[in-house]
């Protein structure tokens, strides 16, 4: 039906509809159109394409705006010193914020998409992703099920989450629970252990089954697939040199952690770096970024680097079977001009260098670089990197006994070629093992490869490496940890360093600000005023100085800000009368004697995750102990003070 029109009475204008002629608030709803008639006439006078141009403008500010406050919001680098600190008991805020979720991930891609030209990883950022979505999902449970909010079941959420994150990176449940076992904690709950290993499963083959669907694999297979000897993968004497590797990469590993600890405190401290970190760290990236680009640009000093081989590739050519040595020696292929995916091993094979140059340069070259893209302040992942460069360490080593023994090791009476990949395989199990202070990258070489005919000689070489390493320099996430400053309670590392016969009475802090149930207000408030404690000691009476329990600081300032009218004028006011009105007041469930040894402290602090205790002697609080008494403690021990 066609819409009726019509004109007022007595209006010589154009008709109108019927609807508006009937609707309410006919001429202010005109006066209305009227004025925006009016305006788009006088706006759209210079042109509309002007104010499309202004939109434009404000929208990419805002877009520049929000990106600049999600890299704001990034928690940058790897993520697992955090998570370290923060399954010891310490609470860092925004850490675990699903906020971050979505930043983290953007800047992890960003990370990813520069190859092997920056040479960074997702290890790190992959564990912080998932204790993300571990505590996101642990607080969506106690608010379905309406039960309170329990630490410990947190911590089981977020144990189990970060062997997820390596799980589904290597696809590899069983090092990915061994490896946040012995990274993550001191002492693990053997009832966190299926959880971890029931949830790194299920990722593991999620990962694996997505590549089935994607048509990259027909069934679930490694993730590098290697065709080393199953008869006789090695000979006995090759122990020796696998031993020998683990030693090597036990010593350059202490180097690396040395370099990379030393340049990270002098970028954070240093006036110009740390100004630019500070105000500019785009531009510092950018900086950072451009330095490695430039070398590792392939038609220049790259192509002595291998450069056009992402980080995967690397790993496939290195544990490749053949020696390159022997390949090559009677005479060099030619540098292709593209990457041939079926003879990967030319990419290290320059007619300029021989491949023991190609290997060393690369050596070199990546050691210096990996320690400066881990300055960058973006989201990476630092283990596959040095998992490549323990790769790279084993290769050389294996070419250089092919040249050696060209026709194998004579082990009785059978000759057996020796397989350079893999020592390429130990040593990058050695090297990454040494690096973080684990045992369980052997296994994860396994998993990766498939492959566990070299079990024996790859552990011995880890075993050594680690015995190095552990012994000379922290673990690199305890070494980020110092740099940053984080909270962090040390081992108490030696045997000879006189620690066994060292109670809580020689470190304990005496300055203890106790509450009686006897002390008048006025010296409450004094009390509460001069100091910032959470909470505060309570003891029976100002003689006895028995300790009964802790006033929290919150409650008991609330109370004394309120005046009970049960109280007659001009009585006199005592502490007791506040914890009668209902200030709550807690026991004190655990605390240390004098003659506690500090192991026995450091233990309780390290697998209770706590943070102070009190220190009584037949009941009498007579001091306390946290983690700055126990640091310094440790550190005496270490270093000893000069004498006065």
């Amino acid at each position: 039906m066609e819409e009726l029109v019509g004109l007022r009475e007595g209006s010589s204008g154009s008709p109108v509809t019927l609807q508006e002629l009937w609707g309410p608030c006919p001429r202010l709803r005109r006066g209305i159109r009227g004025g925006l008639e009016w305006l788009k006439q006088k706006l759209f006078r210079v042109g509309e394409d002007w104010y499309f141009l202004m939109i434009l403008g404000v929208l990419m500010a805002l877009i520049s705006y929000a990106m600049n406050f999600a890299i704001a919001r990034v928690v940058r680098g790897s993520g697992i010193p955090e998570l370290k600190t923060i399954l010891s008991g310490v609470v860092l805020e925004d850490y675990l914020d699903i906020k971050n979720f979505g930043a983290k991930v953007v800047g992890l891609s960003c990370t990813l998409a520069t190859g092997s030209t920056i040479f960074l990883g997702k290890v790190g950022p992959f564990v912080h992703l998932s204790v993300m979505i571990a505590a996101y999902l642990g607080r969506v449970r106690t608010r379905t099920i309406g039960e309170p909010q329990n630490k410990s079941k947190q911590n089981e959420m977020l144990v189990a989450a970060a062997a997820v994150g390596v799980a589904t990176v290597f696809a590899a449940p069983f090092s990915g629970v061994l490896f946040s076992i012995e990274v993550m904690s001191s002492h693990f709950s053997v009832w966190d252990y299926w959880r971890g290993f029931f949830a790194s499963t299920c990722g593991a083959f999620m990962f694996r089954l997505l590549a089935v669907f994607n048509s990259e694999q027909e069934t679930i297979t490694s993730l590098y697939k290697t065709s080393f000897r199953v008869d006789v993968p090695f000979d006995l004497p090759e122990i020796f040199f696998f031993v020998a590797l683990g030693a090597i990469c036990g010593i350059l590993s202490c180097a690396y952690l040395f370099c990379q600890r030393i340049f990270l405190g002098f970028v954070k401290t240093n006036r110009f770096t740390s100004k630019l970190l500070a105000t500019s760290k785009p531009l510092y990236s950018a900086l950072a970024a451009l330095i490695l680009a430039s070398i590792t640009y392939p038609p220049g000093v790259g192509r002595f680097l291998a450069s056009r081989l992402s980080m995967r590739e690397l790993l496939d050519s290195l544990f490749d079977n053949n020696s390159w040595a022997l390949m090559s020696r009677n005479s060099s292929p030619p540098w292709p001009t593209e990457l041939d995916p079926q003879n990967l091993w030319f990419e290290w094979c320059h007619p300029r260098f021989t491949i023991f140059g190609t290997l060393a340069f690369f050596l070199v070259m990546k050691f210096w670089m990996l320690i400066l893209a881990t300055t960058i302040p973006i989201p990476a992942g630092y283990f596959l990197p040095i998992f490549v460069y323990g790769a790279a360490i084993g290769r050389l080593l294996g070419e250089a006994l092919s040249v050696a023994f060209p026709e194998g090791i004579v082990s009785g009476g059978v000759v057996n070629p020796i397989l350079p990949g893999g020592y390429a395989l130990a040593g990058a199990a050695a090297f990454s093992g040494a690096v973080t202070h684990t045992i369980s990258t052997a296994l994860l070489a396994f998993e990766l490869t498939g492959q566990i005919v070299h079990a024996l000689p790859v552990l011995m070489a880890v075993l050594a490496a680690n015995a190095i390493a552990q012994s000379c320099q922290p673990s690199f996430y305890d070494g980020t940890i110092i740099v940053k400053k984080l909270p962090y309670l040390p081992w108490i590392r030696g045997r000879k360093i006189g620690s066994h016969p060292v109670t809580v009475e020689h470190f304990m802090n005496r300055t203890l600000a106790t509450l009686a149930k006897d002390t008048p207000l006025q010296e409450v408030v004094k009390v509460v005023t001069s100091t910032d404690v959470a909470e505060y000691p309570l003891v029976e009476s100002t003689e006895s100085q028995i300790l009964v329990g802790v006033v929290p600081r919150a409650p008991l300032v609330q109370a004394l800000q309120t005046d009970p009218p049960s109280w007659a004028p001009g009585q006199q006011r005592c502490l007791q009368d506040i914890l009668a009105g209902g200030c709550p007041l807690e026991p004190v469930t655990l605390r240390l004697s004098p003659e506690t040894s500090l192991h026995q402290t450091h233990n309780l602090f390290e697998l209770l995750n706590l943070q102070s205790l009190f220190v009584t002697s037949r009941g009498r609080a007579v001091g306390f102990v946290s983690w700055v008494e126990l640091k310094k403690a440790i550190s005496n021990l270490t270093n000893p003070p000069a004498p006065k």
